[in-house]
């Protein structure tokens, strides 16, 4: 029997033998590992923004995408108070910086970067409780305005902190 032959039989019978044993192997679309017979609801507050730069919207539109993650990704009922679960906290750092500084010292990108502290609790699960920090960070060419960019990047944000919060909170990754 030739090597390759020999590799098939042995990846069979390997398959084989932990599907006799009980491994459980589950797939879901959504990527969370919540057990609905227990947790049906979560609560999440509004993040205020507690950062010294302020941007006016960031707070609602931050608040909002995250719920929309939630929504749309689990089977969980928003409610207002008294959720299974809870996420509630603030975004504490709203940042600009200079990067890439050229010969002529003045830079040709800008970084902003959001923080947002969060607490999260599990009444089914308390050993799951944390509290953490969140941030994430986009680049853009020093030669635009902040202003001009500050939506986009600010949708951008609060997709990627939202996913990293959802991971944390109910994907068991």
């Amino acid at each position: 029997m030739d090597w390759n032959k020999r590799a098939k039989l042995f990846a069979t019978a390997s398959v084989v033998l932990l599907m006799a044993v009980g491994c459980k192997i589950s797939y879901s679309f959504s990527g969370s590992s919540i057990d609905y017979a227990v947790t049906k609801t979560i609560r999440i507050s509004d993040f205020p923004n507690q950062a010294a730069l302020v941007y006016p919207p960031l707070s609602q539109s931050f608040s909002e995408g995250l719920r929309d993650k939630y929504v749309r990704q689990t089977k969980l009922q928003l409610v207002q108070a008294n959720g299974d679960m809870e996420l509630e906290g603030e975004i504490v750092g709203y940042d600009v910086a200079p990067m890439a500084i050229k010969e002529d010292a003045y830079s040709s990108l800008t970084k902003l970067t959001m923080t947002v502290r969060v607490r999260f609790g599990n009444r089914a699960n308390p050993d799951k409780d944390f509290e953490q920090n969140f941030s994430a960070f986009r680049e853009f060419d020093s030669n635009r305005m902040l202003q001009d960019v500050q939506e986009t990047l600010n949708d951008e944000l609060t997709k990627e902190i939202a996913d990293l919060i959802y991971n944390a909170t109910v994907a068991d990754w």
